[in-house]
């Protein structure tokens, strides 16, 4: 893929034309997949190595699951220097990080499944536990929520009619110990209903490139 061609007058650049195309796609997040995007998969997977190298010069680490086929950045980790700041952080509400916490166990409910579809009133059943005040501001909440895990995250997509998939993407999202210290928070909060809003949980937010 690394053909090192100017691409136009002037360009003093050495990737492939699609080496740089998937390395833009990283930058912009939240992340690259080979089902959605299998020309950009390709040219990462040919160039992995470059691509890693030219994030690396960035401070970014490439994260890259070849079975499922997702690849994504995220800050480099590392006690011997001090790291800058390479990557946005999107905040989450209350809500955004149930409703993560959600997809996440309807997913790995299943195993085996190639394909998790679900339904968006399911999702929206299993969070009712969260509701305070009126129905209708609580739907509106709910639904801004959904939107940015379909528009922002992109961890659900249409699946039809009323039918929805959860990308496997969401499983690295929150690692296992932020699923266990959330849930047990939740539950807690889950039984004093009182106590919850939808602002921003100051706790939890995602790295977004």
């Amino acid at each position: 893929m690394n053909q090192g061609v100017h691409l136009w007058h002037g360009d003093t650049g050495s990737l492939g034309l699609g080496t740089r195309r998937v390395l833009l796609e990283l930058l912009k997040g939240p992340y690259v997949s080979g089902t959605q995007s299998p020309q950009l998969w390709a040219a990462l997977i040919a160039d992995e190595d470059l691509v890693r190298s030219r994030l690396h010069e960035l401070f970014l680490d490439l994260v890259l699951d070849p079975v499922d086929e997702f690849a994504f950045t995220r800050k480099v980790v590392t006690h011997e220097i001090e790291v800058p700041v390479a990557v946005r952080s999107e905040r989450l509400t209350f809500l955004d990080t149930a409703m993560l916490l959600v997809l996440r166990q309807m997913l790995l409910a299943a195993p085996g499944e190639q394909r998790v579809i679900v339904g968006q009133e399911d999702v929206y059943e299993r969070l009712s536990i969260y509701r305070t005040g009126d129905e209708l501001s609580f739907e509106r909440n709910l639904n801004g929520s959904w939107n940015r895990m379909t528009n922002k995250l992109r961890v659900i997509h249409k699946s039809g009619e009323g039918r929805y998939e959860i990308s496997r993407m969401v499983r690295f999202l929150i690692d296992e110990d932020r699923v266990k210290e959330l849930i047990e928070v939740y539950e807690r909060l889950g039984s004093d209903v009182d106590h919850v809003t939808n602002d921003e949980d100051p706790q939890n937010r995602v790295d977004d490139a």
